[in-house]
């Protein structure tokens, strides 16, 4: 299988059939599993094998073939499926780290990530320091002998900086720290980071994966060894698993996620191309324009793709911002991103609400920023829309 092209990687990879052949991948909804003698549930707690399960929580049919799924197209080794986004950037850190430890990451990160790092493993003695991530200098200067991790995203929330993966690993290995990256901006499709020289890679599936907002999920992928041995004993007693029935949501999903993802971006493209230079607009954000700063970077890193979500500063602040979004006919206000529906959110008042004004200036989140995640609608419908909205403002 991994000699296949990446569609063919996402229509058949990890499929594991029943007795009863069935074309779709079967959810298993079971919480246990059944052993024929005392003799063999005992072996099996002890070691179990490939296509052996125990309990849920440690493992399932459908999750296994989600994870093997997600790890042919990302090239990893191996996955764990986790319950979000979230429960993923959790188990990948506390997993590996302990008081004591030393971790360098970028600034720019999406709030609940910033609350792991300044709040839960600050508590309990792990040292975090933040730096801009476009700036190797400053990851340089900030990693140590002692630096176990480094984190970023390799495409910021909501500011859509682009961070050099390659050149951060390449610092991060020299002290033998782990590249861990949150490679959800930039998606699975048009991001290699484990070849550039992520580690560990996350994802939350709640985003372009499941692709139609029908489920939560989140996945770590890395080498079979951190995640088996890492990973695993920390998610099974933790309880941070995924569902099989959203697993089973996340496969049908990986089948369309090339196709999708692609046509997100050629529309995102599109409306940043239309909108540039507007007269309402401060700023027209977008990793696609030539005139993004690390458009060179996007051209290496993401094969010159900007990715599906692009950010309009309306320059009226707050109030504009409100009204504009009010006056959208076709995107729908909501917190999401990666949807087949375009989304529009206001980071100040709702994903980085809880930031101190300080610091959403220094990361760029001004009053006036609309973070737009680009939908499968028609390009020209949604320029329209947009543009309307705009103009009434």
């Amino acid at each position: 299988m991994s000699d296949w092209n990446t569609r063919t990687k996402l229509v058949h990879g990890g499929t594991r059939r029943s007795q009863y052949n069935e074309v779709s991948e079967a959810i298993f909804l079971t919480q246990g599993f059944v052993y024929d003698t005392a003799e063999q549930a005992q072996e099996r707690f002890l070691k179990a094998g490939d296509d052996e399960f125990i309990y849920a929580r440690y493992g399932n049919p459908t999750v296994a073939m989600f994870e093997e799924r997600i790890a042919l197209l990302e090239g990893a080794e191996d996955a764990f499926a986790t319950a979000s986004g979230m429960a993923a950037v959790n188990g990948a850190l506390t997993s590996m780290l302990k008081a004591g430890d030393h971790v360098v990451a970028a600034r720019a990160l999406f709030g609940s990530c910033l609350y792991i790092l300044e709040d839960i493993l600050a508590r309990f003695g792990v040292e975090v320091t933040l730096v801009d991530g476009t700036d190797l200098q400053a990851w340089q200067d900030a990693v140590r002998a002692d630096t176990r991790a480094v984190f970023f995203e390799s495409m910021s929330n909501p500011t859509l900086e682009v961070i050099d993966i390659a050149a951060v690993a390449e610092i991060a290995h020299k002290v033998g720290a782990t590249v861990v990256v949150d490679n959800v901006f930039s998606t699975p499709v048009f991001s290699n980071a484990i070849a550039q020289g992520a580690d560990v890679v996350i994802y939350s599936a709640t985003k372009h994966i499941d692709g139609q907002g029908r489920a939560l999920g989140g996945v770590i992928l890395g080498t079979k060894e951190f995640i088996r041995g890492t990973v695993e004993p920390y998610m099974k007693h933790t309880g941070g698993s995924l569902s099989p029935f959203n697993a089973w949501v996340m496969l049908k999903g990986l089948e369309t996620i090339d196709l999708r993802v692609r046509a997100q971006a050629e529309t995102a493209l599109k409306v940043a191309q239309a909108l540039d230079g507007h007269s309402k607009l401060s700023r027209t954000i977008y990793p696609g324009l030539k005139a993004h700063a690390q458009n060179d970077l996007v051209q290496r890193q993401l094969g010159g793709k900007g990715g599906t979500v692009l950010s309009l500063d309306l320059a009226g602040g707050q109030d504009a911002a409100f009204r504009f979004l009010n006056g959208l006919n076709i995107a729908v206000i909501s917190n999401n991103l990666g949807d087949a529906k375009s989304i529009a959110t206001h980071p100040a008042t709702t994903t980085h609400q809880r930031l101190p004004d300080a610091q959403k200036a220094e990361l760029g989140i001004t009053p006036g920023l609309i973070r737009f995640s680009v939908g499968l609608e028609d390009s020209d419908d949604l320029i329209a829309d947009i543009t309307a909205s705009l103009d009434a403002v």
